[in-house]
């Protein structure tokens, strides 16, 4: 075997056209063989019957001649009791070597016409297996060229085959649909590490400048009093983002071990550990226990409800729900928001509004953690802004495995400020 059929025989289409080619090529010599055994069966005695016809015009060292327009006699039988004469013994002779050279010349020119056919059969073979071979396998080729040409720059392209549907129409959009995932993932990755960058810049020159410009000369004590508190600030909000950034590292690797948890007994201990300023409470607890980590999920309620509370309003409202279905909801109301800006809250680092670096102002991690510990536990998430003019946001988390309660308990209503 030469290097150019080795390297064939390693492509797809090289196997493909070999499979192909030996199928055909073992049909065509079946079906050779079987009309040879068929016709070699009958045709002894086909040939035999046709030569018996004439038979009594042949004689031995005598020319045979044939009226043509006179049909052929087949042989007679014999009276019971009466042998063949001296003649017929000869004509039967005759008659049987005529039959046997006949049978061997016919099946000898149908083996070697039959074993060309099959030599042409086989060469056509091969060429319609490798052509077979090369359309099925163009939108491979197709996908293959798009992989290759694909980097970072151009996830935007796609295969968008145009081909009847089938398996190879369904990889191709498959393999689109990754692609847009993709190209979601990378460009989240990018946002994600520019608004990190810039998050853990601000506070570092913050300090700087407190350092250089508050710091410098002779200051006075009340001035060295100032710029430490303002240093302590900056350091705990910097500890803040990077425990933000950890949890939400620890979120998106998923649950290494998972427990029943009390849902609504958790969200009713976090509410109480969470600083109201002032804002209306209204909750509705109905029991509720779902399976997962119990400190991801009290992170998961706690964020909520200090988003809930920080972009609250004087005076607003906050609205705390489980329910026996597996949902969580917590809603609060707040300044207007524009449903299409919902999406993008999700998202690490985005604000309703440009940061301020105000004190309490947050990192704007909160809600992208909420929704990777409802990823991390296969929980469904959806906010929806509410309509003016009370605003705010609604956040629910639908769990996918929600225990129903125990016969006899009650859903519990409890309103407070």
């Amino acid at each position: 075997m030469t290097a150019f059929s080795r390297r064939v025989l390693r492509t797809e289409r090289g196997r493909l056209t070999a499979l192909y080619g030996s199928l055909l090529l073992l049909a065509g010599g079946g079906l050779v063989a079987l009309v040879y055994v068929l016709l070699g069966q009958g045709l002894y005695a086909s040939v035999s019957g046709a030569v018996s016809t004439v038979s009594p015009a042949l004689r031995l060292g005598e020319r045979m001649d044939v009226d043509p327009g006179r049909a052929p006699v087949p042989a007679q039988s014999m009276a019971p009791g009466e042998g063949p004469t001296p003649d017929q013994l000869r004509n039967y002779a005759l008659t049987q070597n005529l039959t046997g050279a006949v049978t061997e010349a016919t099946q000898h020119r149908l083996l070697t016409v039959s074993l060309i056919a099959l030599a042409v059969f086989a060469v056509l073979s091969i060429w319609l297996a490798w052509w077979m071979a090369g359309r099925v396998l163009r939108p491979v080729a197709v996908i293959t060229g798009t992989a290759r040409r694909l980097s970072g720059e151009n996830l935007d392209e796609r295969i968008a085959l145009d081909a009847p549907p089938g398996e190879l129409k369904e990889l191709a959009d498959t393999f689109d649909a990754m692609l847009g995932r993709m190209e979601h993932l990378v460009s989240a990755q990018r946002r994600f590490a520019a608004n990190a960058a810039h998050e853990l810049r601000t506070p570092l020159a913050v300090q700087r400048a407190a350092a250089e410009i508050g710091l410098a000369g002779d200051p006075s004590p009340e001035r060295v009093a100032r710029i430490r508190e303002r240093l302590i600030g900056v350091a705990d909000s910097s500890e803040h983002l990077i425990e933000s950034l950890l949890l939400l590292a620890v979120s998106e690797e998923g649950l290494e071990s998972a427990e029943r948890v009390d849902l609504a007994a958790l969200a009713a201990a976090e509410l109480a550990a969470c600083p109201q300023q002032g804002v209306t409470v209204e909750r509705t607890l109905a029991p509720l226990t779902v399976t997962g980590d119990r400190t991801l999920l009290g992170h998961l309620v706690r964020n909520l409800l200090t988003n809930a509370v920080r972009h609250n309003r004087e005076g607003g409202r906050l609205t705390l729900e489980t329910s026996a279905e597996g949902e969580l909801t917590v809603s609060n109301t707040g300044p207007v928001i524009d449903p299409a800006d919902v999406p993008r809250l999700l998202e690490p680092f985005r604000r309703r509004a440009e940061r301020q670096h105000t004190a309490g102002e947050g990192a704007g991690l909160g809600l992208s953690i909420v929704a990777s510990i409802a990823r991390a536990h296969e929980a469904e998430l959806t906010a929806r802004a509410n309509p003016a003019p009370d605003g705010g946001l609604t956040v629910r988390v639908r769990f996918p495995a929600a225990d129903p309660p125990a016969a006899g308990q009650r859903s519990a209503a409890v309103k407070g400020g």
